[in-house]
């Protein structure tokens, strides 16, 4: 089989198993855990998801207009996007471990830099920000 045949394979079972991963066992079941036991002194509040955190500080979301499982899958979709991309990079350049791991970090930063500012600038237009 060719080889960036395979790796798309590899590619897109990453991305759906990062994804799946990311929706549920980080986002979904302990938002859910947290609106059902409001009783506590503490409670974790939405704003602090390290995806969201970055969006609501940087962006001034306000957090009563937002559709909580929009944000939650967008940014489920965009770290799995990440990986898969990043890993599938990683796998066809045939590189040694240390300027793979190198180009790995720099790819990482820059694409969770970009793509998390994108999507900021979506939810600044879709008009979710708080009014000045």
């Amino acid at each position: 089989m060719n080889t960036y045949l395979l790796t798309l394979i590899w590619g897109i079972s990453v991305f759906v198993l990062v994804f799946i991963f990311n929706f549920f066992f980080t986002y979904k079941l302990p938002y859910s855990r947290i609106k059902r036991k409001k009783k506590k002194k503490r409670n974790k509040d939405v704003s602090e998801y390290i995806g969201i955190s970055y969006l609501v500080i940087k962006y001034n979301l306000d957090l009563t207009k937002v559709n909580i499982t929009r944000i939650f899958l967008a940014c489920s979709f965009i770290n799995a996007f990440i990986i898969s991309l990043v890993f599938i990079i990683i796998y066809l350049i045939p590189w040694n471990m240390v300027f793979s791991m190198l180009l790995g970090f720099v790819l990482l930063f820059g694409l969770i830099y970009a793509l998390y500012e994108l999507y900021g600038r979506y939810i600044v237009k879709k008009g979710w920000v708080k009014d000045v």
